[in-house]
């Protein structure tokens, strides 16, 4: 097995890293709500939480260029809100309104924001990593010194088109950085159960010749430096880097998944380091953050309640987002088949 990376060094001032931990706590307050609006029957669809991996998706997309672009898989509400999404495009494409993020036609899955260069939400296992591979050639072709970021879970890790777009992305050098967050469980099945190979590392780098590094990914400063490590070498033509973000989902695969595939130790196990509060601490340490700003109290057991100035700001906002998506309308019927198609990428000369 490869050894994990756990050193974490501060690479924020401290008003970026009050903002991560902000973004952070938004996200983790977003999927709560949102959690409640899909069991009140207002969300169609699946609906797949990312409580428990907000450092992957903040600090990583924290240290990128705002051209650069966003591309991941069906758990994507985190990365949405971390690369600049508006909690009330996000809630209201939930709900399946028009003012959504894809006009209410996408759901859970299917987010998308272009003008931020968020490219989805992409619902079938898999199926966005060659796009990542055809998006990195594009800025290569382009030379504009841009860099695509994938995020994929440990279960696409089986699929064959994954391998082929490695396979391209480092005979091409192109600049792409593949994050696999390894959240221990492919739907309901464990990494050891469905691959003979568990250091993705060795299957989604060396096997390839890029470059692989397993780190932890609830280390939200680690995940930004490995990161920004990645874009550089992108950016000066050195092609592909593979990330295995280490991480763990508090909720099941998705609302209506049991769980019963892991044990209650090991979900309060995980809770007790949510990282979240780590971070919080961290920067308490750091003399960044007071009480007043955000604190964290033992609610019952192993659940933790946050309190303080960020963390109203945060539930005001969401709160916000929630009434703005019920007040939005419907999308029209006449609306069913705009923006299916667009006009073609035709380089200039």
């Amino acid at each position: 097995m490869a050894q994990v990376e756990t050193e974490a060094k501060p690479i924020v001032t401290k008003n970026q890293a009050v903002g991560w931990l902000r973004q952070m706590l938004q996200i983790r307050r977003f999927e709560e709500r949102a959690e409640m609006m899909y069991q009140k029957g207002k969300v169609g669809g699946f609906f797949h939480q990312y409580s428990g991996q907000e450092p992957v998706a903040v600090g990583s997309i924290g240290v990128l260029r705002e051209d650069d672009y966003v591309i991941t898989a069906y758990r994507d509400h985190g990365h949405a809100l971390a690369r600049g999404m508006e909690a009330k495009a996000a809630m209201a494409e939930l709900l399946g309104k028009a003012t959504g993020c894809s006009k209410g036609k996408g759901g859970s899955m299917h987010f998308f924001d272009v003008e931020k260069g968020f490219l989805g939400g992409h619902a079938i296992v898999g199926s966005h990593i060659p796009l990542a591979a055809g998006v990195a050639f594009a800025s290569k072709y382009r030379k504009d010194g841009r860099v695509c970021i994938c995020y994929f879970g440990d279960g696409a890790m089986n699929q064959g088109s994954v391998h082929e777009a490695f396979n391209m992305a480092s005979l091409w050098k192109l600049p792409v950085i593949y994050v696999c967050e390894n959240n221990l469980v492919a739907m309901g099945t464990q990494l050891e159960r469905s691959s003979c190979v568990t250091d993705l590392t060795i299957r989604g780098g060396v096997a390839y010749g890029i470059p692989g590094v397993a780190i932890d990914g609830n280390d939200i400063e680690l995940m930004a430096r490995t990161t920004r490590e990645a874009a550089d070498r992108a950016r000066a033509g050195d092609g592909p880097t593979f990330i295995e973000a280490r991480t763990y989902r508090f909720k099941g695969h998705s609302i209506s998944d049991p769980a019963k595939y892991r044990t209650q130790e090991e979900l309060e196990t995980a809770l007790e380091r949510d990282p979240i509060r780590i971070y919080l601490e961290v920067l308490k340490e750091r003399g960044w953050i007071t009480n007043d700003d955000l604190q964290w109290a033992r609610r019952s057991g192993h659940q933790w309640e946050p309190a303080g100035r960020l963390w109203e700001q945060v539930r005001q906002e969401i709160d916000e987002s929630i009434e703005f998506a019920e007040e939005s309308e419907e999308p029209s019927l006449e609306s069913l088949y705009d923006d299916v198609t667009v006009a073609p990428f035709i380089p200039q000369e």
